[in-house]
């Protein structure tokens, strides 16, 4: 029976040791170690004397992104599979873990009490997923249907009325920061987190943290749930044929 070595990768210290002690408790998998930055775990890769099978990574660390391990992780590991487990459960978080090379992705909220069951199942060739990341991935085109049919965005400020049509003072921009309103409108236009990173020549880290304000902010769980409660009220003007994005 093959013994799979695993990397965590996780800067909460309870989660980081939840999950170490499902991994060293199962006979199948050894625990090679839990660090809680990018330049703990960038150094354990890059260390030709470690095997590693499995990393196990968060997204956002205090000192970079788990997607920069992962390619580099693919890179100089191609046999090692990497599974994220992420507070962000956006349709745009999902994809580029995949493109960067993710088997798997689980969001915090819906953590398996045994991960290392999960862990054993992607090396038997699943996929894991939380159910309600798919569920919102695939709400994403019906987000983009809504956006496009909605009437035109009253002024910021102005009175906007909810469904049961009872009139609702207008959030405005007031609600958001000069920085977050400029994501919003980006992310709007179809914008990854690296590309708005560079736009605005902050970390990916820093612009996920003003799209956990945003998700915050307006009470939605991914990108297309802002953008269609965004344009609602008032935040944000309707897709335009013209926008190249």
């Amino acid at each position: 029976m093959p013994e799979w070595r695993v990397l965590i990768v996780e800067d909460d210290v309870p989660t980081r040791d939840f999950f170490a002690d499902s991994v060293s408790s199962c006979e199948q998998l050894h625990l090679v170690a839990g660090v809680g930055t990018f330049e703990e775990a960038r150094a354990l890769i890059e260390d030709k004397g470690q095997v590693i099978d499995i990393l196990l990574t968060d997204l956002a660390l205090p000192d970079g992104n788990g997607l920069d391990l992962i390619r580099l992780a693919g890179r100089l590991r191609p046999s090692c599979e990497a599974l994220v487990i992420s507070m962000f459960g956006d349709e745009d978080s999902v994809l580029s873990s995949v493109e960067a090379g993710a088997l798997g992705y689980i969001q915090k909220d819906f953590t398996p009490d045994n991960i290392a069951h999960t862990i054993l199942e992607m090396k038997d060739g699943a996929s894991p997923i939380s159910p309600m990341i798919a569920r919102r991935v695939l709400a994403k085109y019906r987000a983009l249907h809504l956006v496009e049919q909605a009437p035109p965005a009253a002024a910021a400020g102005a009175v906007v009325r909810g469904p049961d049509e009872t009139p609702a003072v207008g959030m405005g921009r007031a609600l958001l920061s000069v920085r977050e309103q400029e994501v919003l409108e980006l992310i709007a236009r179809g914008f990854s987190y690296a590309e708005i990173s560079k736009l605005k020549s902050v970390s990916v880290h820093t612009v996920q943290s003003h799209i956990k304000n945003l998700y915050t902010k307006l009470a939605v769980h991914s990108k297309s749930e802002a953008v269609y409660e965004a344009t609602r009220l008032g935040l944000l003007q309707p897709p335009s044929a013209a926008d190249p994005r």
